[in-house]
């Protein structure tokens, strides 16, 4: 999809770079790692950009895409089971496999 200027708020790599949370170590994200982002891209996923003047902006709705295209590309792992709930699991099997008389 591509920035429509008419309906999209349009902002500076700069001004996106300050909308995002920080990174480790409390820094700022670098405006050159958005346009690593737009150039390059990251697992697969490129920022869109557009070119006014000499200067490359995005817009806030081109970057919600960029992070649900990389929270897409990347889902979360499911949190691995913990012993107590897996020996509820097994508890659960066990009784079912006697109520059918395995």
């Amino acid at each position: 999809m591509a920035i429509d200027i008419g309906n999209e708020t349009i902002i500076t790599l700069s001004q996106a770079a300050a909308m995002l949370p920080p990174r480790r170590g409390g820094r700022k994200v670098h405006i050159a790692t958005l346009f690593r982002w737009a150039q390059m891209g990251l697992g697969g996923v490129r920022l869109e950009v557009i070119r006014i003047g000499s200067a490359l902006h995005t817009s806030r709705e081109a970057l919600q895409r960029f992070c649900d295209a990389l929270t897409a590309a990347r889902p979360i792992p499911p949190a691995p089971e913990s012993p107590a709930s897996r020996r509820a699991a097994h508890a659960a099997a066990e009784r079912d496999a006697q109520a059918l008389g395995i």
